[in-house]
């Protein structure tokens, strides 16, 4: 009975993300898509199914939503409102390039809000990625390919962050960071340099 019962949940919930499974199918962003539910589903230690992972992730992670409703773009105000996202998790409207593989962990009040975001980001609570002063909405951080930031994170201002690159909790970032390097501290300073 209770094998029954789960996959009369599981076709639900198909049922219900029917719109999502569309937009999926249908957008030109499908190969960016599947790298992000990979990521996202190699650090729930689950195996990547591509349709059967989407829905399972638009089922449990309210951040991921957010994640493929900014791939999907403007469509998703057709279908948000089956699974809504986390309102306090914002990927702002400078953040067109963002790339694939993209991982929001616990990303309550979180905000990201660059000119771009390379390849293999993640994040954690209560970041900030944006500009220093009001009416400086150009002004905003370059992010670079494989960037991992901690919890409470604030990276402002026209400065670019390079590739492999892992800043601390806590730390304020103001100056442009190298490759290769973790940064931590206010203001960020590096602290160690990663061999490749």
């Amino acid at each position: 009975m209770k094998h029954f019962l789960q996959k009369v949940i599981v076709y639900f919930s198909y049922i219900r993300f029917i719109g999502h499974i569309i937009l999926y199918e249908a957008s030109r962003n499908k190969e960016i898509i599947n790298a992000d539910i990979s990521r996202y589903m190699f650090y729930y230690d689950l195996p990547y199914k591509s349709v059967y992972a989407l829905v399972y992730l638009l089922m449990k992670d309210r951040y991921y939503r957010g994640v493929f409703y900014m791939r999907v773009g403007f469509y998703s105000h057709f279908i948000s409102w089956i699974a809504p996202k986390d309102n306090t998790f914002t990927i702002g409207p400078n953040s067109i390039n963002v790339g694939e593989g993209i991982y929001a962990r616990h990303a309550y009040a979180t905000i990201l809000n660059a000119k771009s975001i390379g390849r293999n980001f993640s994040c954690r609570q209560c970041t900030t990625i944006g500009n220093k002063k009001d009416g400086e909405s150009d002004m905003i951080p370059i992010i670079g390919d494989n960037v991992q930031l901690g919890a409470n994170v604030c990276i402002i201002g026209n400065i670019r962050i390079g590739d492999n690159v892992i800043i601390g909790a806590g730390s304020i970032v103001v100056k442009d960071v190298p490759n290769n390097c973790v940064v931590a501290g206010n203001p960020a300073r590096v602290i160690k340099y990663i061999e490749e």
